[in-house]
């Protein structure tokens, strides 16, 4: 056991250590506040304070785990061998940087309780965080650390045991918009035709003309192409459906359609099923309960992981109302625009709540990429130049590669044929 000598043991401590050490690493830790009982451990151990007690593995501390609430904060990013990191430590460090401060900063999303400003639907922007303003949104800068500890302490005590864990690929199917035409009844209907013809959208309405006269099938039905698809690989996948009335940011397919409802429960048949949050829920626990219930009561099984319409985590908030619904994993923290890890890892992890200082019994699953981050390249080699240097990462550290493609891109050619791209990367990504 890696015993850890500090002068206060803390909930932000705690947390972060043991995410580090045990989630990542699997290493068995243990912490003391008594000199005595460090000096007289005979196994591996550390100290994290403000000075060493004699010449033993040190990192010093910052303040940061050793406070409450939120403060301002300076934070200077340098380099540890080739790796960014900020929170300097000092010479006498055995890391230059405190790891553990860092690594609690990133995981707690800290800089998203700081004041900013929020985009058109009311997220973090990623341009406002630290990770891409220091050009490390797309490094898992936690799992790394964390493995670079590893070794340095290992170099200190060859005898220090750990148990790797296995990387894990999960592939996400979003569907907030089941069909594009089909099912969507007379009125709405018809005012898509107007405002396809008031847009002079004729591609459109010769589409929708087909689909209605059944001539071709709805683009954005591609449910059972992708099971087929998915039994071809032996890897997770999991199917997010909104089950939401209709509203100005909603606009699925109605919750009482037969034809939606036995869609929903055909997927289910072959694989996870669960709920894609609506944009009122997001305030509304209410209805977050309701669309969470309605769901589980058309699968027969319990509802308990969530997407986040429009991946729009707001912290503590967003958590909270999952927790009080009974929602136990989250699969929205990343960016919808941008290819990397908002919260610096690709280990799932509880969430921290900075407000109350207590770990919230939600289980987070960062995700790398989602499709609309793709759209900006023009070529499939393009695309896999950018997530083979992201998996190699991953695979690595041995994380979770986490995607998420939306039914609706997978049903567009555009310049790109998506669904020939979503094979590919399962394929490539899956071992």
């Amino acid at each position: 056991m890696l015993l850890i000598f500090t002068h206060k043991v803390t909930n932000r401590l705690t947390y972060t250590a043991k995410q580090i050490f045990e989630k990542i690493l699997g290493v068995e830790m243990g912490f003391t506040t008594k000199v005595e009982e460090f000096i007289k451990h005979n196994g591996p151990k550390m100290t994290y304070s403000k000075q060493p007690l004699q010449n033993e593995f040190f990192i010093r501390s910052n303040d940061l785990l050793f406070e409450q609430g939120i403060n301002d904060l300076e934070v200077r990013v340098s380099d540890w061998d080739g790796l960014p990191c900020f929170f300097s430590a000092g010479d006498k460090s055995t890391v230059p940087f405190d790891v553990f401060s860092a690594s609690f900063f990133l995981l707690s999303r800290y800089e998203e309780y700081l004041p900013h400003v929020k985009d058109s639907v009311g997220r973090f922007p990623v341009k406002e965080s630290i990770a891409y303003q220091n050009d490390f949104l797309e490094l898992p800068v936690v799992d790394l650390w964390a493995y670079k500890l590893l070794e340095a302490l290992k170099d200190r005590f060859p005898d220090l045991e750990n148990k790797e864990k296995d990387y894990r690929f999960t592939s996400i199917i979003n569907v907030t918009t089941s069909h594009a035409y089909a099912m969507r009844g007379i009125a709405r209907s018809i005012g898509g035709l107007l405002l396809d013809l008031g847009n002079f959208r004729f591609r459109d309405v010769l589409d929708r003309f087909s689909v209605m006269m059944r001539l071709k099938k709805d683009p954005y039905d591609n449910f059972f192409e992708l099971v087929d698809i998915h039994k071809k690989f032996p890897i997770k996948t999991m199917f997010f459906f909104q089950f939401a009335k209709h509203s100005a940011h909603d606009k699925n397919v109605s919750t009482n359609n037969n034809k939606f409802r036995y869609l929903i429960k055909s997927v289910a048949d072959y694989s996870i099923v669960s709920l894609s949050t609506s944009f009122i829920s997001s305030y509304d626990k209410n209805v977050l309960r309701e669309e969470k219930k309605q769901l589980g009561n058309l699968i027969n099984r319990p509802i308990s992981y969530a997407r986040l319409r429009y991946n729009k985590v707001n912290v503590p908030a967003t958590y909270r109302n999952l927790v009080e619904t009974e929602f136990t994993d989250d699969f929205s923290m990343g960016y919808t625009h941008e290819i990397g890890f908002r919260a610096g890892t690709c280990t799932p992890f509880y969430f921290y709540d900075i407000n109350t200082e207590v770990r919230q019994p939600i289980k987070i699953h960062p995700f790398a990429m989602h499709d609309y981050a793709l759209v900006k390249y023009k070529s499939k080699e393009e695309v896999y130049e950018k997530m083979d240097k992201v998996y190699r990462l991953v695979k690595q550290v041995k994380g979770d590669f986490i995607f998420v493609f939306s039914n609706e891109l997978l049903g567009g050619k555009q310049h790109l044929d998506w669904m020939e791209l979503y094979q590919s990367l399962l394929k490539r990504y899956y071992v």
